[in-house]
């Protein structure tokens, strides 16, 4: 009996690292949330590396000094025992000062931290040197969320791509972003922390990337069965990329209008992690969703899809 609880003891051991390591996928090698690649999400992790360290001064020399209590005092040392004690100045000043300090500390990163990364004014991306620089001035993106895709809009540019976002790099991106049926988290490890995206309201969000390449972006809100394959692709390139993707954009695709928008809209599962361009988008369309989810006039019943067989009609009659 002592054997098995030995080795079921060690198996949990040997579980432990993979534990740590949960949700610090690699991509190219590194840690998503340790290879920060924008200031958004590089301010976030300083933040929270900071908090971490401040929560070890507390927790480390506690669990010192309760081993050390647990050793001096177990009973077969026989240590001196004070039947009268009832006061000590210094641990009164120990036990009541150093939280007194931790807490001003972290009031202090806490403000400093939130202005940083506000989604409504992000320091850290407004006073960046490359959003200063950038002369094109911030890009606008409206980001709609539906059951069970991304709609990315480029309203200065008349332009659309589905479940793919491309961005310049080096210049501030500014995010409108809204939901046609329940909330989700707009998501992208490496370049900004999440954010809720609520039906028939307007979240705003901002971020900057500093390297090209591509990164991965999802909804970190459980939304229903095509939830899985809530994913988008994120292409960071130069901005005489961007230009030149733009130009082919328009050269191509067809018109999004707020009629093509409602059967975009119906539940669909993204299976394939398919995309779709737009070249010519009906003005306005952000706020005329908006304002149709909140009166009613869009709404779609989702399907449960209670099924594990992802071959079976139920579930492709919802797929694309």
């Amino acid at each position: 009996m002592a054997n098995d609880k030995f080795i079921r003891l060690r198996r949990c051991l040997l579980l432990l690292p993979a534990l740590l390591l949960a949700g610090c996928s690699s991509q190219g090698g590194n840690f998503w949330l340790f290879n920060t690649k924008g200031p958004s999400a590089g301010a976030s992790l300083h933040y929270m590396i900071l908090d971490v360290l401040l929560m070890l001064i507390v927790i480390g020399p506690t669990t010192v000094l309760v081993i050390w209590a647990m050793w001096r005092y177990r009973r077969n040392r026989k240590a001196s025992y004070a039947p009268h004690w009832a006061h000590s100045n210094l641990i009164e000043v120990v036990v009541w000062s150093i939280p007194v300090i931790i807490v001003g500390v972290l009031s202090y990163f806490s403000y400093v931290g939130t202005r940083a990364v506000n989604p409504y004014n992000p320091t850290i991306v407004t006073q960046s040197a490359q959003a200063r620089a950038s002369k094109a001035g911030p890009l606008k993106v409206d980001v709609i969320t539906t059951d069970w895709q991304w709609l990315f809009v480029y309203p200065q540019l008349h332009i659309a791509v589905t479940n793919r976002l491309v961005v310049p790099t080096n210049r501030q991106i500014q995010f409108h972003l809204t939901s046609t049926s329940v909330t989700n988290d707009f998501y992208i490890p490496q370049l900004v922390g999440q954010i809720y995206v609520m039906p028939g309201m307007r979240t705003k969000q901002s971020m900057l990337v500093q390297s090209p390449g591509k990164y991965h972006g999802f909804s970190a809100e459980f939304s229903g069965p095509g939830f899985s394959w809530m994913n988008y692709s994120v292409d960071a390139v130069s901005g005489t990329q961007f230009s030149s993707w733009a130009k082919q954009v328009r050269a191509g695709g067809r018109q999004l209008s707020y009629a093509a928008f409602k059967t975009f809209a119906r539940p669909t599962v993204n299976t394939g992690h398919k995309s779709e361009y737009f070249n010519r988008v009906q003005p306005g369309l952000f706020r005329e969703i908006v304002k149709n989810v909140r009166n009613g006039r869009l709404a779609y019943k989702t399907p449960m899809l209670l099924t594990e067989d992802m071959h079976s009609k139920l579930f492709h009659s919802h797929t694309n």
